[in-house]
């Protein structure tokens, strides 16, 4: 056997200067909108859209991330500790960001976007999602760093023994498997938009996107230790129940009949 488990004790922090310290989990977020930038970029290029609209989007894009994942956070997983202390909802650099809430808060951003712009929601959506594709991958590398949103026992060779969180024993390492999929996600989507030649049908990328990362995230959730305490009583935890109505949403998107235009 070539692996006999991996001992993870990597420090979250790249450097300190003073009380100002850069963490992995900070750099790769901020790396996710720098490279999607300039992939959407080369899209807008492509079909001939004016740039400051992607300057608008990506403002759009920034706010409707981090109040969305930090709200979804708050109202899906600790609602009773931010009623209790409110001003702590602010303190987001102590952590507590909800991927499903980020999704909510994209999608009625894109929304507003959509309708200011005059830009068809699916047109911007089904472009946008590649690049959030590739932003989980970072994330989830993030969450790696951070030794945070990982699974639970394994004799896997290759399961990771998370030191720095306190655990003396092989874990699997769902942030790795997460950040494939999410890769690999990225990859299909960014081949399908340009194998029809930056013309899609609308919805098809969206909703593919719906029913892989989410589809997946219900399915690692199994492997998931609980994030909350009153997650350990549910059939299905708070992340899966969340996933079912995106899954839907984008098996619709993805049966559902083109409109066809004379």
């Amino acid at each position: 056997m070539i692996l006999q488990f991996i001992n993870w004790h990597v420090s979250p922090t790249i450097f300190s200067l003073g009380p100002v310290s850069v963490r992995w989990y900070g750099l790769l977020f901020a790396m996710s909108f720098v490279v999607g930038y300039f992939i959407m970029l080369r899209i807008f290029r492509k079909e001939n859209i004016p740039e400051p609209l992607l300057d608008q989007l990506s403002m759009y894009m920034l706010i409707a991330t981090v109040v969305g994942a930090r709200l979804g956070h708050v109202l899906f997983y600790e609602p009773e500790s931010y009623l209790a202390h409110p001003l702590d909802i602010l303190k987001i650099w102590q952590g507590g960001l909800a991927s499903h809430g980020a999704a909510i808060g994209i999608i009625a951003a894109l929304l507003l976007f959509a309708r200011k712009t005059r830009q068809p929601f699916l047109w911007v959506i089904d472009r946008i999602v590649i690049v959030v594709a590739l932003a989980g991958f970072f994330i989830r590398t993030g969450n790696l760093f951070n030794s945070e949103i990982y699974g639970n026992l394994t004799q896997l060779p290759w399961g990771f023994i998370f030191e720095r969180a306190g655990e003396t024993l092989p874990r699997h390492p769902t942030q790795i498997y997460e950040g494939l999929c999410y890769l690999g996600i990225f990859f299909f989507l960014l081949w399908s938009y340009y194998q029809k030649n930056g013309k899609p049908r609308p919805g098809f990328l969206f909703g593919f996107f719906l029913v892989s990362v989410f589809g997946f995230r219900l399915l690692v959730e199994f492997i998931k230790e609980p994030q909350v305490n009153f997650e350990n009583s549910m059939a299905l935890n708070m992340g899966q129940l969340l996933s079912i109505p995106f899954i839907i949403g984008g098996i619709i998107l993805l049966v559902r009949k083109p409109k066809i235009t004379k």
